[in-house]
């Protein structure tokens, strides 16, 4: 029985994209929750200098789409393993390297593995996973990744308040174990054939011009929270490292419960509707995140705005039902570079932005979720192939 039980973990598709998101979450939440503290308490960094490394921090993603020149040689499960080994290899190195260039360095390594993961488990959902259960298994995903952050939390609290252990070694301890999650699974799990044979040529499709264009917006957006929302909270209200792992620890228990939920509210009223309160949400978030003076107030938006960002497993799921099957893994790579185009400069204006007001970072953030709430509109009541957009009904 045994046997059975391990035998059907190892030959399930689903489970393997357990272990991926798992293994992600690993090394990137021990290094993200680190890095604020880390840059300014150890490496003496400014605002200029955060924005840079962010900026270097995306360049992987914007090259994202080099993912479909490396499938030609290399096979997507085997990329996975590869991505997984880069990951807890960057994660692993960061904190031994404490200066600007060190630190710069550590995060492209880090980066790329993890960029070409996140590619890859987007591709391999989209392909494996039945489009009506999509939304429903990766709510429950995404409740995995946020338990798994959530430990993570947890024995950074433990081993940095009660044991008084360094960073180098703290970072070097899950970056470790992503590490060895790729080794395991690449030993363990059984090789995949690919149902569909996936289009190796990169390309742009006018039919998916929406989803690009709301892809391109989340990217701008999802920077402005990643690098400048917990910089806030350190450099303004002077938040240590343990205050800020007990914010995220708070994140990660609410999103474990809300994920499933979010992915049953989209199965039942659409990606239409799920994306424009998103991004209403995140309007009403970023404002008030311009002109915060109270720092619990300033905890309360930190935590809706990481719930809001939840619900952009709409996103993926309405490009699943509008997507040529063929089209995935070469869109989804593209999309990625797409989603980092403005993360490789926007860090660095807006980090020069940050340092004349705080406030005006914020309001942009704003405008660019209100962009993203008027094209909403443009999603249908039900997408699928041959009706993309309300364009589409309006043209012909």
């Amino acid at each position: 029985m045994r046997k059975t039980f391990l035998n059907r973990i190892f030959t399930s598709k689903v489970a393997l994209l357990y272990v991926m998101s798992i293994s992600m979450l690993v090394s990137f939440s021990a290094w993200m929750s680190l890095l604020n503290n880390f840059t300014i308490e150890v490496a003496s960094f400014d605002g200029s200098q955060i924005g840079i490394l962010q900026s270097l921090r995306e360049i992987p993603g914007f090259l994202a789409f080099t993912v479909i020149l490396v499938l030609a040689f290399v096979a997507q499960q085997k990329l996975v393993y590869l991505s997984m080994l880069l990951l807890g290899l960057g994660t692993s190195l960061t904190g031994f390297f404490p200066s600007a260039m060190g630190l710069y360095i550590t995060t492209i390594i880090m980066s790329l593995g993890f960029h070409y993961l996140e590619t890859l488990n987007q591709s391999l959902s989209l392909q494996w996973l039945d489009k009506k259960k999509a939304p429903i298994i990766l709510g429950k995903i995404s409740a995995v990744k946020s338990f798994t952050a959530l430990l993570v939390f947890i024995l950074i609290y433990i081993l940095m308040n009660y044991l008084s252990v360094e960073y180098k070694y703290v970072y070097l301890i899950f970056g470790g174990i992503s590490a060895l999650l790729a080794i395991f699974s690449w030993i363990l799990f059984t090789n995949f054939k690919e149902t569909v044979i996936q289009d190796r040529k990169i390309r742009l499709k006018k039919e998916y011009w929406l989803f690009y264009t709301l892809t391109f917006f989340a990217g701008a957006r999802r920077q402005i929270f990643v690098v400048f929302a917990g910089f806030l909270l350190v450099e303004k209200f002077g938040v240590d490292i343990h205050n800020m792992v007990i914010l995220l620890f708070i994140n990660s228990i609410l999103n474990m419960y809300l994920a499933p939920k979010i992915g049953k509210f989209i199965s039942v009223f659409g990606e239409r509707i799920s994306l424009r309160y998103e991004y209403i949400g995140l309007v009403i978030v970023f404002v008030s995140y311009a002109f915060v003076e109270n720092l619990y107030i300033a905890f309360a938006l930190y935590v809706i705005d990481h719930i809001l960002f939840a619900m952009a497993i709409a996103l993926k799921t309405y490009f699943q039902k509008i997507a040529d099957p063929k089209d995935i893994a070469s869109a989804s790579a593209v999309s990625f570079t797409i989603n980092h185009i403005a993360a490789v400069f926007l860090p660095v204006l807006l980090g020069l932005v940050w340092l004349y007001s705080h406030s005006l970072v914020f309001i942009i953030g704003g405008l660019i979720a209100s962009i993203s709430v008027v094209l909403s509109f443009l999603i249908p009541h039900n997408p699928e192939q041959g009706n993309e957009t309300t364009l589409v009904k309006i043209v012909k």
